[in-house]
């Protein structure tokens, strides 16, 4: 039996992956890497309350969360979710490291509140995402027919 060249093998595979660890900041991965998709808002059926959707996207190592969002087309947007029928309102969402974060019409969503103009169907709205690690990410959102459904499920 000859297991020399293990030996190489196994202290070069080592070396490899201590030189990944290194502080150089060569990895993008040990951050959050956001990406929004999927956002939509069905036409408001009332004149001052609007939801919106959307799905935030995590590909980097790194957790983040959503803390705020905001809009010119709204008084306030608040961020809810909805377990067993029941809306509550929360003050911040996590986005998992290589994860997502979804808003969608009966879970995660989010309430345009006092809303300035009444939204209509082609129109978009502009939001702001605002984040505890990342930094802003403004989006625009389409408005779509009340009885809208994605095919994405959000």
């Amino acid at each position: 039996m000859n297991r020399r060249p293990l030996v190489p093998a196994a202290a070069l595979a080592g070396a490899l992956a201590l030189a990944g660890c290194s502080g150089s900041g060569s990895s993008d991965t040990s951050k959050a890497e956001l990406s929004v998709s999927g956002t939509y808002m069905p036409q408001p059926v009332s004149a001052d309350m609007a939801a919106g959707f959307l799905t935030i996207t995590n590909k980097g190592g790194t957790k983040d969360e959503l803390t705020k969002v905001s809009s010119t087309a709204a008084g306030q947007v608040t961020m809810h979710s909805t377990m067993g029928g029941e809306m509550r309102e929360q003050s911040s969402f996590a986005i998992p490291a290589h994860g997502r974060l979804v808003f969608r019409s009966g879970g995660n969503h989010l309430m345009f509140e006092q809303l300035r103009q009444r939204p209509k169907q082609g129109q978009t709205v502009t939001l702001k995402l605002t984040f505890a690690k990342s930094g802003p990410v403004t989006v625009e959102m389409p408005v779509k027919s009340a009885t809208y459904h994605p095919t994405t499920g959000n």
